[in-house]
């Protein structure tokens, strides 16, 4: 028989085992390819901030930014192999694993910001947020704003035969070369952290990207126009592993509700600096574009609806156009 005292000491002895494989299990990275000054790595810091404190400790984050862990599709692999428990990724990314989950990054879906919002605290965003999970096992914990992407050029484009034959850096997806192909031009997929140097050396003639990363990117130093496209209204979405949220046990609830806050704080602060970026690329001598947006839109327009071509139904797409006010 094992006496009173070994019984303690083996008790102790499995707490402290328990109590330090939780601590272990509790410390997750965050993995996204955007740079240390940009606000989605800012938020994410102050996420894992509330997050060990409303867990007292219990749960602590680690942010490895600027492609640290990986790009994109290497973060995205790292969630289902356990290099990367938690990533920001774009929903043309996710695309791949569950085709509905990017809709709403489809070229002009949305009307507006409102229009982002109302689909972010939709059913149909939780709809498609469970399908994805059913299909990776990984949980999408939030969605935020990137912005409206627009096209920058070495001359002017304000229309859509001003893209033929043009040679424009895309992120490697297949939504993401819809728009670019729809307008006669050559989408060439270029990893993010490579878009610099790309069009610095010529390898592309133009990339499009949302106003705030065109700055943080510094993309305006090697290319002389932006064309205020706003071709896609773009977003980000949180994901966590299904190892990690089966580690974070009662804590996922903390969890959830502190990237929530962070992601529609950044959200609000990316859309803001949308309205004040134009007159700012001006000062810096950049020439910023209007373009015959209607002329855009009706290059891709027969395209949205063709079950044949998109990755989700009618019935969504019908669905998301009713959040629009």
């Amino acid at each position: 028989m094992i006496g009173s005292k070994m019984k303690r000491g083996l008790l102790a002895a499995a707490m402290t085992i328990a109590l330090t494989g939780q601590a272990w299990a509790a410390d997750l990275k965050w993995a996204h390819v955007y740079e240390e000054g940009s606000s989605y790595h800012k938020w994410a810091l102050w996420a894992a901030e509330q997050i060990k404190d409303k867990t007292d400790g219990r749960v602590t984050i680690s942010v490895f930014p600027a492609s640290s862990l990986g790009k994109e599709a290497e973060i995205n692999e790292g969630l289902t192999i356990g290099s990367v428990d938690m990533i920001y990724t774009g929903p043309n990314f996710a695309e791949r694993d569950y085709g509905p989950i990017a809709i709403s990054d489809y070229p002009f879906m949305l009307k507006d910001y409102d229009h982002w919002k109302a689909y972010r605290d939709s059913d149909l965003f939780s709809d498609l947020s469970d399908g994805y999970k059913d299909a990776t096992g990984h949980t999408v914990m939030g969605i935020t704003w990137y912005g409206y992407r627009h096209v920058t050029s070495k001359f002017p484009i304000t229309k859509p035969a001003d893209m033929e034959g043009l040679k424009i850096r895309v992120p490697d997806s297949p939504l993401m070369v819809l728009f670019p192909n729809a307008v006669g031009a050559n989408p060439t997929p270029i990893a993010f952290s490579e878009v610099y140097l790309a069009l610095q050396q010529g390898v592309v003639d133009a990339q499009e990207n949302p106003l705030p990363t065109i700055k943080f990117k510094k993309f305006y130093e090697v290319q002389s126009n932006i064309n205020l496209t706003g071709h896609i209204g773009n977003s980000l979405i949180v994901v966590v592993s299904e190892t990690a949220m089966g580690q974070l046990g009662d804590d996922a609830a903390i969890v959830e509700e502190v990237v929530k806050d962070a992601l529609a704080q950044n959200a609000d602060e990316i859309y803001q600096s949308e309205q004040e970026l134009a007159d700012w690329f001006v000062e810096q001598g950049i020439q910023v574009n209007e373009v015959d947006k209607a002329a855009f839109q009706a290059a891709v327009a027969p395209i949205l609806t063709d079950e044949s071509k998109v990755p989700y139904t009618q019935e969504h797409y019908e669905r998301m156009q009713a959040l629009a006010k």
